[in-house]
């Protein structure tokens, strides 16, 4: 899949594509029904898909500092795009610029300059173009002047995760704020997934008998609540079981947030400076203070057996993508 990073890095010689167009962050169910229509519909016409996204979040840009919580990173965002079958992905840099952009302008300087759209798939909402004043009606009239056509696909209803509301980022993330990965797991279509560096803590962990790997995550993180989690620590291509404490440490009057994932079962694991993805199967507890050392002890023993419970009866997620 070939990845692109502003306009001009599209190939002069790029011909007729099928094209859509949003944040997509996260690709849940109902970004992948889009994303898979544009796909199909591309190898029917035999020409390439492409995926059209922004950075940062067009919010930061029109309202600095109400960057949303990301439920993936870009390169996550295109790994999961190219196993849905997508031939290229551009990303536009979002720009105050860029923002002023009115809905035909943008039309002509991205879909028909540059990608010499074929066919738009959007879903029913998609807005565009100078506060967001373009719509699917306005793109589908802009259609029939620069030779394109535009295909609506409406997203998928969501079962008991959001009471029937519609797949959504927006519900994605008030899931995982609420600790509620699961409902996040039934929209995204995996576990929700969190990425960083591992770094050095207080190593208390260690001292304790339960090393852990402090993983310092990337900006606007989508982190879940405070509490313990079942899921996978992945690490150079490997998913080890693992058990996941997110929170302040309340044991010892901690004040920084941290997600700390623990190995279940393997010993000698040196991470340190290593970039690994944490995944969030299952909420076990919320985060408490205990009496004494000892309590605290007995609390992470019987978390670890739940957490290696709740993995070895859930299907394996593979690294680089589900």
């Amino acid at each position: 899949m070939q990845r692109w990073r502003g306009l001009e890095d599209i190939p002069q010689d790029w011909g007729r594509s099928v094209v859509t167009i949003g944040s997509y962050d996260g690709v849940h169910r109902g970004h992948q029904l889009i994303i898979g229509r544009a796909v199909a519909r591309a190898r029917e016409l035999g020409i390439p898909s492409v995926v059209v996204t922004f950075d940062p979040h067009p919010s930061e840009v029109v309202r600095p500092g109400s960057h949303p919580p990301l439920l993936a990173a870009h390169h996550r965002r295109a790994e999961l795009m190219a196993e849905l079958g997508v031939d290229a992905v551009l990303i536009l840099p979002f720009t105050a610029e860029f923002s002023k952009l009115s809905p035909a302008d943008f039309v002509v300087k991205v879909l028909v300059d540059k990608l010499h759209a074929r066919l738009v798939v959007e879903g029913p909402n998609f807005r565009f173009g100078h506060k967001a004043a373009g719509n699917v009606a306005f793109l589908t009239e802009l259609g029939s002047t620069y030779d394109y056509e535009v295909e609506v696909i409406d997203l998928f209803v969501s079962g008991t995760a959001g009471g029937g509301e519609p797949f959504s980022s927006t519900l994605t993330r008030r899931l995982v704020a609420e600790g509620d990965v699961e409902g996040a797991a039934e929209i995204l279509g995996r576990p929700h997934r969190v990425e960083g560096v591992v770094v050095r803590g207080a190593q208390r962990g260690r001292e304790l008998g339960f090393p852990t790997a402090n993983v310092e995550t990337l900006p606007h993180t989508a982190i879940p609540a405070d509490g313990v989690y079942a899921g996978w620590l992945h690490v150079a291509g490997e998913a080890m079981p693992a058990a996941i404490s997110v929170g302040t440490n309340p044991q010892f009057d901690g004040t920084e947030r941290t997600v700390e994932a623990y190995a279940i079962d393997r010993v000698g694991l040196d991470l340190y400076g290593l970039h690994v993805a944490v995944d969030f199967l299952a909420y076990v507890r919320g985060q408490l203070k205990f009496e004494s050392i000892e309590g605290l002890l007995e609390a992470i023993g019987d978390d670890v057996k739940r957490c290696r419970e709740l993995v070895a009866a859930a299907t394996p997620v593979s690294s680089s993508g589900d």
